[in-house]
């Protein structure tokens, strides 16, 4: 076995990894350095979940000091002070009133999909059992979540495990189903299928108030300023009946996430013990004290400084950069709403050299010139902190530039 292959990464071919050169120990501000001290902008905010940079002090010292206090107690019929105070602020912020805490995006989706069966078994349409999503949908890697997906690449080695799903394409018919639970929708924009921008039409029939599915809104990747507003449903029009979140709800600091839901679904849980309308779903580490106090210090840092307004300015900054980026030889297409980027690229005119793909030799090339990415099939990804500064943004892009630059005249 090789030198630290006892860990097993996901989403990589072990065979090819280098520890050596691909190890990171230390994060600062919007900077990741690796194990041979190399300064890399994160440029991916780690998957989508940075918000305020690695290790923000008001967040750090958050965690610290409800480490101290209390570091885990159950959920499990019982509650705890962070747990609560971050469920009502959560309510405030998006107008769902209960909060169900899980631990990773996908496990927030498994548990509205089971909130959404119950909840109709509970009010007497137990018929009600199918689920609506959209093309090229992307909602996790555990089961009932790669059942409402529609990215072959990462469900048709599961498909034993999977559940029948239907396609939803804004189709009147397709809501007017009596078996449908619910629909499930990525607001604006579907980061994993390569960040596709779905247009605003598609959404307009989930705004008509019928004798309507439930709808779902994953904001997992597109929640806490990543499009702009802080959450892209609200942009939308939309009034979902639960709404997922995770990845930047801590800042991006530790795992958490939550399952927001309307104080009509949540009502129609109560009863008596003994009918056994309380939900039947948990896990160990619900609603982590630690992780609910770190969520709680991200959400006063959004406050303190004024984050929302620098992600506006962040926009507008990017525009001039990515047509820039739009214009070279070697690129297809720029698709971009807020902070959400992919750079398209003429993949079959890139000779992938020692590379597995042509984008992943550019993000090759961008790695040793200190911008650390993930490409997307063909796609190279931009998703910067939203505190990131406007220089990293174009030293980003200049970067980019230049790597492709240096592709294009190799060729």
């Amino acid at each position: 076995m090789s030198n630290h292959g006892h860990l097993w990464l996901p989403f990589t071919q072990m065979a090819a990894f280098s520890f050596e050169e691909r190890t990171f120990v230390r994060g600062e501000g919007c900077e990741l350095i690796d194990a041979r001290g190399r300064r890399l902008f994160d440029a991916i905010s780690s998957v989508w979940t940075t918000i305020h940079g690695h290790g923000h002090p008001h967040i750090v010292e958050a965690i610290a000091r409800q480490a101290a206090k209390l570091d885990h107690a159950t959920a499990l019929g019982a509650a705890n002070p962070p747990a609560v105070a971050l469920a009502e602020r959560l309510g405030a912020l998006t107008g769902l009133e209960c909060a169900f805490f899980s631990g990773d995006g996908a496990s927030a989706v498994e548990a509205a999909l089971k909130i959404a069966l119950q909840y109709w078994r509970n009010v007497g349409q137990p018929a009600r059992t199918r689920f609506a999503h959209l093309t090229h949908a992307y909602h996790g890697d555990t089961a009932a979540a790669m059942s409402v997906s529609d990215i072959a690449l990462f469900k048709e080695r599961f498909a034993p495990l999977l559940f029948e799903t239907l396609p939803y394409e804004a189709l009147p018919e397709t809501l007017e189903r009596h078996d449908l639970a619910a629909v499930i929708v990525e607001p604006r924009v579907q980061a994993a299928a390569g960040m596709l921008i779905v247009p605003e039409d598609a959404y307009a029939p989930l705004r008509v108030a019928r004798n309507r599915p439930l709808v779902i809104v994953d904001e997992i990747a597109t929640g806490f300023g990543r499009t702009g507003p802080m959450f892209a449903f609200t942009a939308l029009g939309l009034e979902p009946d639960l709404v997922c979140l995770g990845k930047g709800i801590t800042g991006g600091t530790l795992a958490l996430s939550a399952t927001l839901a309307r104080e009509y679904i949540y009502a129609a849980f109560l009863g008596e013990h003994r009918e056994g309308r309380h939900l039947f779903h948990g896990h160990s580490y619900a609603a982590n004290p630690i992780a609910c106090a770190g969520a709680l210090a991200s959400l006063e840092v959004f406050d303190r400084e004024h984050t929302l307004a620098h992600v506006a300015e962040l926009d507008l900054a990017l525009q001039p950069l990515m047509e820039r980026v739009r214009e070279h030889a070697l690129v297809r297409e720029v698709r971009r709403i807020g902070l959400m980027c992919a750079i398209e690229l003429r993949a079959q005119e890139i000779d992938a050299g020692a590379a597995v793909s042509p984008a992943w030799r550019i993000a090759d090339e961008l790695y040793r010139r200190g911008q650390f990415t993930r490409p997307l099939g063909d796609a190279i990804q931009l998703v910067p902190p939203p505190a990131a500064a406007r220089t990293e943004l174009e030293s980003f892009t200049y970067a980019l530039l230049d790597a492709l630059d240096a592709v294009l005249g190799s060729a």
